[in-house]
């Protein structure tokens, strides 16, 4: 399939009905007449269109139907992978085999056989039913709706300029069923919407600022209305235009800070998320995505103070990383990985859990049918607390709010990280009084976590592509929290 205008034509795109169970169960009695200890079979398929405008022209549409097969077996303490994108017995009995001849041929090479810990395995059907269906909306609207934000966008601002406005708009259905030999059936329907923006702001005397954001989550179009693009995207010019022309230098003393829900958001993926991946903690993902400062033996191990609590749950209602079962058939839960400041749980597939003779909490994800399952996040969010906003500030004589952040970096290990702020705000005296342009804030993991003072109740997520992986494999999440207090933070800052 090639390229198409509407989500609706490609779901009509003809398979026989029942055609994905039908060679998953054939991929599984094939497997098991080899003399397997395990195989998996599981049929994922992704549709999608997109569109992209850039200061208000079209640039181009795009789309079309990604499906396949994918194939994994342990044999003698290996594991063997392969997948295929023609679907009919032939191509699956090759691929079994495929998938079985690596496995064999490294289970001479294992020092350590793996093995899988034992699991309940889920049987269910489930979809998100949108509330307002990608159908609804034709082209010709959906193209107009982003050509009319440059017009609001460009219009926003009176002594800059917005030299590039960069947009694009994704709809997408992901359609899964997992078979394996341990008994797990499960089917999903899930559909997403996406919206990424990149907003340059510019003044020929004071520089330029800009701003990368996606929102994201699963459903449909209602989550347009939701996210109001009209309003908010040409407020958030006019408020970078006010950080270029009256933004001032960060205090240079060590102040109080209150850290925005989004830079929390980021900090909490990054620095509890990743290094809590115990794959990761293994040492698997050492040459590809990173390491973790984590070890196995730190369950338990203190990171922070009482109100450090990280959690990761797949099974939040409409989030864009939402699952109920794992590419395992592993029923999803909520995993607490850091709790009341310290370290409580990994985030595991079967094969970790072996090792760490635990249950597996359900984090085995793919991307797409040419990928392995591999450890990932979900919805990763630091807990709130039960302060108000304004209770945040009212106890802060002089500091800086950090509302967004304009770039950021964190270390291979996940310890030592810098987030430079974009909206950013002096406090006097309990009140917002003016701008603070180029905050940067330098701090270890563990500093972050224990100098956390307060939290207050207000969680807000926001949407990424978390990449990991070798091939790479992009996966939906959300990230989150409330906005936090740090006392006695000394700010760094970022030349103009």
């Amino acid at each position: 399939m090639e390229y198409y205008f509407s989500l609706a034509f490609i779901i009509e795109y003809v398979r026989v009905v029942g055609l994905d169970e039908d060679l998953l169960s054939y991929a599984l009695d094939y497997g098991s007449k080899l003399g397997v200890e395990y195989i998996e079979a599981r049929y994922h398929k992704l549709s999608a269109i997109s569109l992209v405008s850039r200061n208000g022209s079209l640039l181009g549409t795009g789309g079309g139907v990604f499906e396949g097969v994918a194939v994994r077996i342990l044999y003698k303490g290996a594991l063997g992978f392969s997948s295929t994108n023609i679907l009919n017995r032939e191509n699956i009995r090759e691929t079994v085999e495929t998938a079985f001849k690596h496995a064999k041929a490294h289970s001479k090479l294992m020092k350590r056989p793996i093995t899988f810990a034992d699991s309940k395995m889920g049987r269910a059907k489930y979809e998100i039913v949108p509330q307002k269906p990608f159908e609804n909306m034709n082209i010709e609207d959906k193209i107009k709706t982003l050509e009319d934000l440059w017009g609001l966008v460009k219009d926003a601002v009176k002594e800059a300029k917005i030299p590039v406005f960069f947009v694009s708009y994704e709809e997408s259905l992901e359609e899964k069923t997992v078979m394996n030999s341990d008994g797990a059936f499960v089917s999903s329907k899930v559909p997403r919407v996406k919206i990424d923006y990149n907003l340059v702001v510019m003044h020929p005397q004071k520089g330029t600022v800009q701003r990368f954001f996606t929102h994201g989550a699963s459903g449909g179009l209602e989550w347009i209305k939701e996210w109001d693009l009209q309003e908010n995207i040409p407020d958030e010019a006019r408020t970078y235009e006010k950080v270029l022309l009256e933004g001032k230098k960060p205090p240079e003393e060590p102040v109080d800070i209150i850290v925005g829900s989004e830079i929390v958001g980021l900090i909490v993926h990054e620095s509890c998320g990743h290094p809590s991946e115990a794959d990761r903690i293994l040492g698997r993902e050492a040459a590809q995505a990173g390491k973790s400062f984590i070890k196995p033996d730190m369950i338990g191990q203190k990171i922070g103070n009482e109100l450090a609590t990280v959690i990761d749950d797949p099974t939040i209602p409409k989030s864009e990383g939402f699952y109920l079962y794992d590419e395992e058939g592993v029923p999803a839960r909520a995993r607490y990985l850091y709790k009341e400041g310290r370290i409580n749980e990994f985030l595991h597939n079967r094969w970790t859990a072996s090792i760490f003779e635990v249950e597996s909490n359900g984090a085995a994800r793919a991307s797409n049918f040419t990928g392995e399952p591999i450890i990932r996040m979900a919805n990763t969010y630091f807990k709130p607390g039960d302060h108000g906003f304004e209770e945040l500030l009212e106890d802060i004589k002089y500091g800086v709010y950090m509302k967004s952040y304009m770039e950021w970096n964190i270390d291979d290990e996940r310890w030592s990280q810098r987030y430079v702020g974009l909206e950013a705000y002096l406090i006097e005296n309990g009140d917002l009084k003016g701008f603070v342009r180029n905050p940067a804030l330098e701090i270890t993991t563990k500093s972050f976590y224990s100098k956390v003072d307060a939290a207050d109740k207000n969680l807000k997520f926001y949407s990424g592509l978390c990449g990991k992986g070798e091939p790479a494999q992009g996966v939906p999440v959300w990230f989150g929290g409330p906005n936090v207090r740090l006392r006695g933070i000394k700010l760094r800052v970022v030349a103009r």
